[in-house]
């Protein structure tokens, strides 16, 4: 486990979680602010690119499971990104449309944020979001981010929210 809440449990992914992560790339309202769905091949291929992030950074996208009863609601971590020419942590979510509304997303972008300033000393932390994607700002501001500037990535417009120690 990497970290836990009062109800949530993050950990690593594996290959073994493909079919879970489907849920959410195979439902178009769940990747409204993605290019596009994924098929499984590219659900491999996300699996492949965080275990790398592991490797290389000690951190990635961690799978976020009902502490009690082990069910798979999301994904949720932290992320190195290139921000204006520099590496920025970024704290990224992303749920199944299941359990949308019940602050899982506020609940685990919480505990990663306080994960990478507290115990990694991060001294500053990012979340990048589509300018139309309220859920995510809700939860950027609900843990205590603010909105710093505007980024052109991913062929549009993103916030940038961030957090300090």
């Amino acid at each position: 486990m990497i970290v836990t809440t009062e109800r949530l449990q993050l950990r690593e992914m594996n290959m073994e979680d493909t079919d879970n992560l489907m849920k959410i790339f195979s439902d178009p309202e769940a990747m409204t602010y993605y290019p596009s769905t994924k098929t499984k091949e590219e659900a491999e291929k996300w699996i492949a690119w965080t275990l790398n992030n592991y490797a290389s950074f000690g951190v990635g996208l961690w799978i976020v499971e009902d502490k009690h009863t082990g069910e798979f609601l999301g994904q949720c971590g932290i992320v190195p990104q290139k921000v204006e020419e520099k590496v920025e942590m970024e704290i990224g979510y992303l749920f199944a449309r299941s359990v949308w509304g019940n602050g899982y997303a506020t609940e685990a972008a919480l505990a990663c944020k306080q994960y990478g300033l507290e115990v990694l000393a991060y001294p500053k932390m990012v979340s990048l979001i589509d300018l139309h994607n309220q859920p995510s700002i809700k939860v950027a501001e609900r843990i205590g981010m603010k909105r710093e500037s505007i980024l052109y990535k991913w062929d549009k417009d993103n916030y940038v929210y961030a957090c300090y120690q």
